[in-house]
């Protein structure tokens, strides 16, 4: 018998500055048996990070939600779709292989993939000159040390602050702050 997916809820409470988005959002997060704790909660920052498009590029009338991520390899991990269904941001976040990137591009407006862990380095190194031709995609690195930072804070019910100023995420739960501020290499 199959192990199902672990549900995760967030109430989360998004002050980003830099682009003028106050809003809160109460997600649900579908943690894959083989997914950690870290890229679950990398996933969320990426949300947080990318959440002021919703207006900016939808005018505050799309969806912004998670993929099925590793349960279906032909989603991504979170969504950005407009009100006539049309995939406007794909967000990645791990190491993934240029093939499917590429398939990204060419289903939505922009991709954005942040990558973490101790490899993404050496990763980066190898696939570097493949992603060079993909137009709408963006690469973040977010450093190890910050990515672990934030296993602390993956409950079953989170209460979430995520602010935005000057590039850095602060994200924090009342017991428990981590500053994130990605790197780009792409």
């Amino acid at each position: 018998m199959a192990i199902k997916s672990t549900i995760f809820k967030a109430s989360l409470q998004i002050a980003d500055i830099d682009h003028s988005y106050y809003a809160d959002h109460a997600l649900t997060l579908a943690r894959h048996p083989s997914e950690t704790d870290e890229r679950m909660m990398v996933r969320l920052c990426a949300l947080a990070l990318q959440a002021h498009q919703l207006q900016s590029v939808c005018g505050g009338d799309g969806t912004l939600a998670f993929g099925a991520g590793l349960s279906n390899p032909d989603e991504p991990d979170v969504w950005l779709r407009d009100f006539t269904g049309l995939t406007r941001l794909w967000i990645e976040v791990g190491q993934p292989e240029d093939k499917p990137l590429a398939k990204a591009c060419n289903k939505a407006d922009a991709v954005v993939l942040y990558a973490f862990g101790q490899a993404a380095d050496v990763w980066w190194r190898g696939i570097q000159t493949k992603l060079t031709r993909l137009d709408r995609l963006q690469v973040w690195r977010i450093p190890s040390a910050t990515a672990q930072a934030l296993i602390p804070m993956a409950q079953r019910n989170m209460a979430l602050q995520a602010t935005v100023q000057e590039d850095v995420l602060m994200l924090g739960d009342g017991k428990h702050n981590v500053d994130i501020e990605p790197l780009r290499w792409k």
